[in-house]
């Protein structure tokens, strides 16, 4: 049986943090299981990450957005990794999804009376893979999780991508080599069921 056509999208400003080491260890066991892997690392992408006319006039994309956008389409699972920032995601992959899922191409309203529009991503699957310094469980009872529910519901139910799935990392700050090596094991293990339709 084929494997997947995924995506990742390393939405860490930095490509020795610790989420692009998650993200090798997903990448890595998704390819070996057999699934067709693709990378994207935001930081390494030339793009005004700021939508400077917000939705009144179009922002041409640069080369690496239309690049990016073209590796979305492609891809049948997306998959995105992270560290929850003041409660969300990077500035950079706050940018990132500013001009890149724009109208006509992430979402579509049909007419104006229609509330909610129709996602033009439906037919792919996602995952999140998120690291934090705070607790898992302080972060859903203390915070409400705003990240997590900002990128699966805002973000990609909102654009058609279902189910998301969620492997979380915390937490990270004072974790032990033993603890971020489980991390590792389970970023790699989330790939290697990816992998499989």
């Amino acid at each position: 049986m084929k494997g997947r056509r995924i995506l990742t999208i390393l939405g860490h400003p930095a490509g020795d943090s610790f989420c692009a080491a998650l993200e090798e260890a997903y990448s890595g066991a998704a390819s070996a299981a057999g699934a067709e892997v693709s990378r994207l690392r935001l930081g390494d992408l030339a793009f005004d990450p700021i939508l400077r006319q917000g939705y009144r006039s179009r922002m041409e994309l640069e080369p690496d957005l239309q690049a990016a956008r073209a590796a979305i389409l492609a891809a049948e699972h997306l998959v995105f990794v992270y560290p929850i920032w003041w409660g969300s995601v990077p500035a950079l992959l706050k940018g990132f999804l500013d001009r890149c899922f724009l109208p006509g191409f992430a979402f579509a309203y049909r007419s104006e009376r229609q509330p909610l529009p129709d996602g033009l991503l439906k037919g792919r699957s996602g995952r999140l893979i998120v690291t934090s310094d705070t607790p898992g469980w302080f972060n859903w009872l203390v915070y409400g999780a705003p990240g997590h529910r900002m990128m699966t519901q805002t973000v990609l139910k909102f654009c058609g991508v279902k189910p998301v799935r969620r492997t979380v990392c915390a937490p990270i700050r004072h974790s032990t080599a033993e603890a971020r090596a489980r991390f590792l094991a389970r970023a790699a293990d989330a790939g290697y069921r990816d992998a499989s339709p």
